[in-house]
């Protein structure tokens, strides 16, 4: 048999697809080739971290994906965009850097995923960043991933938010992605000098000056190709034409948390009914692929602002003029952040080990679509159940690689989700009701001092909330029967076929998900190159001694 062009075709590149084309292609003797269905991702949308709502609701470089009617959020089809761009979804997210508790990877390890527990994990977060103020034990200085907190909080609403959660009682933690995540601090952004630090820019772009990499864009993957149970290659298709690729070594899956299911059921790898209904052959029994998917819901609270110094006073025409000229010119001003620079992670009551619930700041007061929610100056504070216990499917609906999949997550399916968004309610109000906010604070807008019993929360939760966008799970890996992946990222049952990427997931962390999915790709690199993986790390971690009794890691009240 002749010999393939490539050793490796890495389908996808996002989050995960450019760490892999990075670190498979810095090896000269490895022939890599990366295919992605978007294109370039040189606009100034892209890479103006203020522009972010732009390209995760452009057609261009997104999937605007919906789910089915959503029957526990009374039947709303809710929005699940997906990048479709070198970088993927790192090119159109929030740019939010945050890695989850350790114990959300230590609960990985629990579920069956050998040896990617915290103390494994965290070598690998730290091998992929720069963080802006140094290495420790628990942060990196030398990876390509550029860490920082944008603007450094010039905003006086930002510290006002800390402030008041310590007035509450909470800690304040001046790194949540270190020893405690608990608690309210700065936040993190994937920002390097005023740009957007997509995988793209940050491992992508370096990478394909080597010859040994060979990056295709505009090509819809239709399948892996099988022979017998080994992958041998993919068919894609581009500008209407469709080929057939071989490879020597192996097919990795990167498309995503939809995608990757989706190429895997489209490939006749799945469960019998869900391809039989699609009219697609079945050639692996493998019943958990598109199951398990799980998504972080959110809402926000909103408030008139007493003086003027939130950015719904910099949105109209000219001071977006001013601020994309400075930002052109420059790369600083409003433009170089994403605006969300303060943040909190608590638990939403007792008996939790690790919190549960997790807060963006935001100096201003407006939709997700960047429009005003109201006239005059206003904050809000993002808020949401982060581990819940809901579980959705995708599944493949046709045999035609055009036809996007049903997407279910059935929100707030378990009652312990919909407790915890009454617990957000609560808790935020309680929050931004202290002395810290005083100066700041009006009117609540949203929900409204209306919404006060279970009932009326419930009612305003359904209506209200949104998807932040953290599709996963959906390939899971484990080594039971509904697992897809074993702990070294190969589908079970199939030779020469990997999935890498946040679909791999066995439960969503307490955080954003694009510092995780680079980790495990980072990871998945070493395995699949056979490096002797980085020794565990012993870094110590922070959790209440009384965590079965007390809702939240207690400070001293702050000194006004």
């Amino acid at each position: 048999m002749a010999k393939a062009q490539y050793d490796y075709i890495i389908v996808g590149a996002g989050s995960a697809g450019c760490v892999l084309a990075n670190r498979l292609s810095a090896d000269p003797g490895n022939k890599v080739l990366l295919l992605e269905t978007g294109g370039s991702d040189k606009s100034i949308f892209i890479q103006m971290p203020t522009a972010l709502s732009i390209p995760m609701n452009t057609k261009k470089y997104a999937w605007q994906f919906e789910t089915e009617a959503e029957p526990f959020l009374d039947n709303r089809r809710m929005h699940c965009p997906r990048g479709k761009v070198l970088g993927g979804s790192s090119s159109i997210n929030g740019m939010v850097y945050v890695r989850g508790h350790a114990r959300d990877f230590d609960e990985w390890q629990q579920a069956g995923a050998k040896n990617w527990d915290y103390a494994h994990c965290l070598p690998y977060f730290k091998k992929a960043e720069t963080w802006a103020f140094g290495g420790n034990d628990y942060r990196g200085d030398t990876g390509p991933l550029a860490v920082n907190n944008g603007n450094n909080m010039k905003n006086p609403l930002y510290q006002a938010f800390v402030d008041a959660g310590v007035d509450a009682g909470y800690l304040a933690t001046a790194d949540y992605n270190a020893e405690q995540q608990e608690g309210f601090g700065p936040m993190h952004m994937t920002v390097r000098n005023g740009v957007r630090w997509s995988t793209a820019n940050a491992y992508l772009r370096p990478a394909m000056k080597r010859d040994n990499l060979t990056v295709i864009t505009h090509a819809l993957v239709h399948k892996v190709l099988l022979e017998g149970k080994t992958a041998i290659g993919v068919r894609y298709e581009s500008k209407g034409q469709l080929t057939d690729l071989r490879c020597n070594k192996e097919v990795l899956l990167s498309a995503g948390s939809i995608g990757s299911p989706h190429i895997l059921q489209l490939s006749g790898i799945g469960a019998a009914d869900t391809l039989a209904e699609a009219g697609i052959e079945q050639l692996h029994e493998l019943p958990g692929v598109g199951e398990n998917l799980q998504d972080h819901l959110e809402f926000y609270f909103q408030f008139k602002c007493l003086k003027p110094i939130s950015l719904n006073g910099k949105i109209d025409p000219l001071n977006k003029l001013f601020i994309g000229v400075r930002w052109i010119l420059n790369k600083s001003g409003l433009g170089a952040t994403n605006h969300f620079e303060s943040c909190g992670f608590i638990r939403s009551k007792a008996g939790l080990q690790w919190p549960d619930l997790q807060y963006h700041f935001l100096p201003a007061a407006m939709r997700y679509d960047g429009k005003e929610a109201f006239a005059g100056h206003g904050f809000q504070v993002h808020i949401g159940h982060n581990k819940p216990k809901s579980r959705g499917a995708v599944k493949v609906v046709s045999s035609d690689a055009h036809a996007a999949p049903q997407i279910q997550f059935n929100y707030l399916s378990h009652q312990d989700d919909i407790e915890g968004f009454r617990a957000c309610v609560r808790l935020t109000r309680e929050i931004i009701n202290q002395p810290g906010l005083d100066e700041y604070r009006g009117e609540e807008i949203q929900p409204g001092l209306a919404v006060q019993t279970d009932q009326e929360i419930d009612r305003f939760v359904r209506s209200s909330v949104e998807s932040a966008y953290h599709p996963s799970c959906s390939c899971r890996m484990g080594e039971d029967t509904m697992s897809v992946v074993n702990s070294e990222t190969k589908v079970h049952g199939i030779e020469g076929l990997r999935v890498v990427d946040s679909s791999i997931f066995p439960t969503i962390p307490n955080g954003n998900l694009n510092s995780p999915t680079i980790m495990v790709a980072e990871r998945a690199a070493d395995i699949i190159l056979g490096k002797t993986p980085i020794a565990p790390s012993s870094a110590k971690v922070t959790v209440a001694d009384d965590w079965q009794t007390s809702q939240r890691l207690q400070a001293p009240k702050r000194q006004a």
